[in-house]
């Protein structure tokens, strides 16, 4: 049995003030729900945006694909020109980057 029904089992129709229990404890349900799910998502949605758009020419980035290079040039059309190999370029787009294994090469690279 989950937690809302073992609350909506103990709560008597029969008693006065057992409806607002149930709706207080479905309120916490959603409350602890948002705190431990949706905002921590929210944060890091948040945090690679922000890397995405603070990216410049002659930074290195790995793809979720797990490419790595270094951003050769920036579009207007929300993709980034990557140089994979002097000379070798490839197009990918902006929502292609991901920031933790990015972060981590450049940790690694200034270590």
């Amino acid at each position: 049995m989950n937690l809302l029904n073992v609350t909506l089992l103990m709560a008597d129709p029969n008693q006065p003030g057992s409806q607002w229990t149930s709706l207080i404890m479905m309120g916490a349900i959603i409350l602890v729900f948002w705190l431990f799910m949706i905002r921590p998502q929210a944060k890091k949605a948040k945090e690679q945006k922000k890397f995405i758009d603070n990216l410049q020419k002659g930074d290195k980035i790995v793809t979720i694909a797990g490419i790595h290079g270094t951003v050769n040039k920036i579009n207007e059309d929300n993709t980034i020109s990557l140089e994979v190999n002097p000379g070798n370029y490839i197009k990918i787009e902006r929502s292609a980057i991901s920031l933790e294994w990015s972060s981590a090469i450049n940790k690694t690279k200034t270590n």
